[in-house]
């Protein structure tokens, strides 16, 4: 049975479990008709445009 010659150092095992935790960037993009900032494939919250055509009514 394998068993270990040396105890792991804290950063070894902390920078082994860090890969899991990182933050990914979320890409935005501005909208076309009124250049808010908006997610990719989404419609637009501030106007209610897609794609160039008028989906939600936004008050």
């Amino acid at each position: 049975m394998a068993v270990p010659k040396h105890k792991p150092s804290k950063s070894r095992s902390r920078r082994r479990r860090a890969v899991n935790n990182r933050v990914t960037v979320v890409n935005r993009i501005e909208c076309k008709s009124c250049g808010n900032s908006k997610l990719l494939h989404r419609v637009c919250p501030a106007c209610g445009y897609y794609r160039g055509r008028q989906v939600l009514d936004v008050e």
